[in-house]
């Protein structure tokens, strides 16, 4: 028999909210409403932000719904900086079957994009991030008349996003990315939590030789480029 899933995607994206109660709206949608969410009879996916499953609640949630799975971004560096070509690939691979739905016959690296240096920057600008990647190509088309998509279109779509999150930066917040940048790990606090919620922070993953799950955390390539960060990172490089 046919058996019904149901993803609820997007839930993830909703904004955290502090109640009158001092607990959050995640904590309200997902802990205090979730014999409603279970009450479907049907298999069903929430998306819950990620900035829950580092929350005092995490426990809760688990007792609740079972383990939950992070889904990390697509690693295309290494947590020394190096470009990973698995990841990369895959990275490519995502670009390459958005095209082959509407443009089967044509190369990526030449048709679609004018060289592999313009493929290769939006790919790693978007930090294995799949939904800023579509964003990132998005943007750049709708700066493209014609195909293939220039260099020069790839890094106005850089710039406009990079703007985004300079924008989303708070003052007193450059200077804890500067040292996970450093150190590649984070503490638990709302600081951190908001910036992964803000996707200013990304989480990657792998499995280490004996088969164990590791994560390290990088800020997002797009915020590397900005002054403040820059300015946040030397005056750290400074102190060591």
């Amino acid at each position: 028999c046919t058996k019904l899933a149901v993803i609820a995607d997007n839930l993830d994206r909703i904004v955290p909210v502090i109640q009158e109660s001092n607990q959050t709206n995640h904590e309200e949608i997902f802990l205090d409403r979730s014999e409603q969410l279970k009450g479907l009879k049907c298999h069903i996916v929430y998306t819950v932000p990620i900035s829950m499953l580092y929350s005092k609640r995490t426990n809760d949630l688990r007792d609740i719904y079972g383990d939950a799975q992070v889904l990390p971004m697509i690693m295309v560096r290494t947590k020394e900086g190096n470009l990973y070509q698995p990841g990369f690939n895959k990275v490519k691979e995502v670009i390459s079957k958005r095209v082959g739905q509407f443009a089967p016959t044509r190369s990526l690296e030449t048709d679609i994009f004018e060289s592999p240096e313009a493929l290769e920057r939006l790919c790693l600008m978007s930090g294995g991030h799949v939904r800023n990647l579509l964003l990132l190509i998005q943007t750049a088309i709708a700066r493209t008349e014609t195909l293939p998509i220039s260099l020069r279109a790839v890094q106005r779509s850089i710039t406009d996003a990079r703007d985004t999150y300079r924008r989303t930066v708070q003052d007193g917040q450059w200077s804890v990315l500067a040292d996970v940048y450093r150190s590649k790990q984070i503490h638990n606090n709302d600081q951190y939590r908001q910036l992964l919620f803000n996707r200013c922070l990304l989480e990657y993953q792998y499995f280490d030789d004996e088969g164990e799950r590791q994560c390290w955390y990088d800020v997002h390539p797009l915020i590397k480029g900005i002054r403040e960060f820059k300015d946040a990172y030397a005056q750290l490089d400074s102190q060591q």
